[in-house]
């Protein structure tokens, strides 16, 4: 997760990105072993947002749904791996799913900044995490 100054009185994006590092490090016992990014709704009309963590080896995406106007966890993190992947695609441009084979269903966009609601002008800068994010997507399309 990246930097961009923030209004005065407003969090930057630093400041949000460790408020939301520490949900994810509070739940996830190696959570050294992820890259974070912020996670936005997707297309199909879901309000969640999550941290999501992901690995390489091995494969996976954690998602960590946390409260916007709070900034603390929701419920429990889901790990989403080869053991438990029922399919991921990119339903539009930029727009993926993720499912588990519980069907728990993950629809979720990942941009270069994610805007937080509550119209304060939260705004996370991840422009530098994107690449890698989408690298690591092309890869987890081709596991299910």
């Amino acid at each position: 997760m990246t930097s961009a100054s923030a209004l005065p009185g407003q969090p930057s994006s630093e400041d949000l990105k460790a408020v939301l590092r520490h949900v994810f490090e509070s739940q996830i016992p190696n959570y050294g072993d992820y890259n974070l990014v912020c996670a936005v709704p997707g297309g199909d009309g879901a309000a969640a947002y999550f941290v999501v963590g992901y690995r390489w080896r091995p494969a996976e995406l954690v998602f960590a749904p946390f409260d916007t106007e709070t900034l603390a966890a929701l419920e429990p993190p889901t790990a989403v791996n080869s053991t438990n992947l029922s399919h991921t695609e990119e339903v539009n441009a930029g727009d993926f799913e993720v499912g588990t084979n519980t069907g728990r269903i993950f629809r979720f966009q990942v941009g270069a900044t994610a805007p937080l609601p509550d119209g304060d002008e939260r705004i996370i800068e991840q422009a530098g995490d994107l690449e890698d994010f989408g690298s690591f997507l092309d890869h987890f399309l081709t596991l299910a």
